[in-house]
Order: C-alpha cells, then structure tokens, then sequence
C-alpha cells in the first residue's frame, strides 16, 4: 500500500497482470488500457505514465502524461506524434505502470494497444485481433482504426 491507501502494483512498479484493463504484449509488458469516462476501480494502483488519446485536453492527473489530440471514432490528428508517443509508452512499459485512455477505453484505447503489439513484434494484419482476444472484444471499433494498425510500422528486427 502506498501513503494514500492505494495498492502499489507489483513490487517492480509494473501493473499486476491480473489488474482490470491490463493487457499483456507478447515481451511480457503489461499496459492498463482504460476509459476516462468511467472512475479508476477502487483501490487500483495509480500509473506512472499516461497517454491520453482524447480529441481536446485531458483532466489533468498527478502522475507524468502526455497527451495525443485524437478525436472519438477517428485516427490520430498527427500521425508522426502518434508514432513518437506510443514508442515512448511500449518503451516505459517494460518497466514502469503506463496506461493508455481514451473516453470509453475501447475504440483509440484498443487501436493505441493494437500498435503497441506491433511494435513488441505482433504482425499488423493480426495486431487487432490479438488485442480484442487479451484486452476487449470490441476494441478498435472503425475500419479506418483497423487499417490504420495494419499499416502501422514494424520494427526492423
């Protein structure tokens, strides 16, 4: 338990795998996805890093964030940020609590984490599929969001 009564997480300051919201990526990084319109689940650890996928400012949290102008139903406003943004998330998450969030948790929230797995080495054409299996069923909910995942960039291994 931290000084204001929530839990810590794991004792290596990553998400606990069974935590609501986290999907696990194939390397082992955790990352909680989460809907900003719904209240952080009672007693749940606080992240480390947030990126908030939202088209105007997000509240503002007593935790680092950063914020991704991306508007409800649509694809990043700046597709280069995006790219930027997301590596540094799927970076900090190998050892750190970063949550990804949009306003219901599903649609940018699933396309987000649908590009973290494959930056972690997912292909693109079975990224979405991977998220709805591990994460929400309904995640990434436009054929412009699934496209946009397809076509986004693999590593170079």
């Amino acid at each position: 338990m931290t000084s204001d009564g929530r839990q810590s997480g794991r004792p290596d300051g990553r998400w606990g795998a069974d935590a609501a919201g986290v999907l696990r990526l194939p390397s082992g990084r955790l990352v909680r996805g989460r809907g900003l319109r719904r209240p952080l689940p009672e007693g749940a650890p606080h992240p480390s890093y947030g990126l908030y996928l939202l088209g105007g400012r997000p509240p503002e949290v007593p935790w680092e964030s950063r914020w991704l102008r991306w508007p409800d139903f649509r694809l990043p406003a700046d597709r280069e940020a995006a790219r930027t943004l997301l590596a540094e998330a799927w970076e900090r998450a190998a050892d750190e609590r970063v949550e990804l969030a949009c306003g219901g948790g599903r649609g940018r929230t699933g396309t987000a984490l649908a590009c973290l797995a494959v930056l972690d080495g997912v292909p693109p054409e079975e990224a979405v599929a991977y998220v709805r299996a591990h994460y929400d069923r309904h995640a990434v909910e436009t054929p412009w969001q699934r496209r946009y995942v397809r076509r986004f960039p693999a590593p170079v291994r």
